[in-house]
């Protein structure tokens, strides 16, 4: 991947991909989130390489978001605890914003998914955050999965700020956040989930809702 190197007015470097400037130049002139993106030398929609037959083909077009939440999306009624607890995909609307406050257990890559064409490329694949209430409370059925999409990162970029995975790695693991996004309820979780298969001795996460994209990330301590 190609990058542009700059140093800001307080001296610190930064480098941007071609990829993020590109994007966020499509983002001034066109519909953030509608626009497709270059992954791999070919163009990659917002249904990513999905069959247009397979439920992965409309879950990625929620997954793909592109769009900042406005002050009217949140719905600040609904908690870390109350996702973490859910094993309804009904009880929520995936068109609302959340804010959360929470431990930040993990933060890995993401798998090779058909939302990202199923790139192995790093740039371009999600970062996996495992949200927990507090630091006394880490097991799988307490983790929330919330995700830092490519799209939503490089936009972040352009602004100097690396929401890459090696960097969240480093800044995040081990402290407590405000998280805020797009909900998400990934449904094919549902067999690894402790809201939805509890019996699962294999579940490794707390219920299928996410916040996916995420789309603001501050460390509290």
């Amino acid at each position: 991947m190609l990058f542009f190197s700059f140093i800001d007015s307080k001296h610190r470097m930064y480098k941007i991909s071609i990829f993020s400037i590109l994007i966020y130049a499509a983002c001034i002139t066109t519909s953030c989130g509608q626009q497709s993106i270059p992954i791999d030398g070919v163009d990659c929609d917002i249904h990513g390489d999905a069959n247009p037959n397979r439920p992965e083909y409309k879950l990625n077009e929620y997954k793909n978001r592109y769009s900042f939440p406005a002050k009217s999306d949140y719905d600040n009624s609904i908690t870390l605890e109350k996702l973490i607890s859910s094993g309804n995909e009904d009880q929520y609307p995936i068109d609302k914003a959340v804010i959360v406050t929470g431990y930040v257990f993990n933060v890995k890559m993401g798998g090779v998914e058909t939302c990202n064409c199923k790139t192995k490329d790093e740039a371009y694949r999600d970062t996996h955050i495992e949200l927990t209430p507090d630091d006394q409370h880490t097991g799988p059925e307490y983790r929330l999965i919330v995700e830092v999409t490519p799209r939503v990162r490089a936009l972040m970029a352009v602004k100097g700020i690396d929401w890459s995975t090696e960097e969240l790695k480093g800044r995040l693991i081990g402290h407590r956040v405000k998280i805020s996004g797009w909900l998400f309820y990934d449904s094919e979780h549902k067999g690894q989930s402790f809201a939805t298969n509890p019996t699962n001795e294999r579940d490794w996460r707390a219920s299928c809702w996410e916040i996916h994209p995420i789309t603001y990330i501050k460390v509290l301590d």
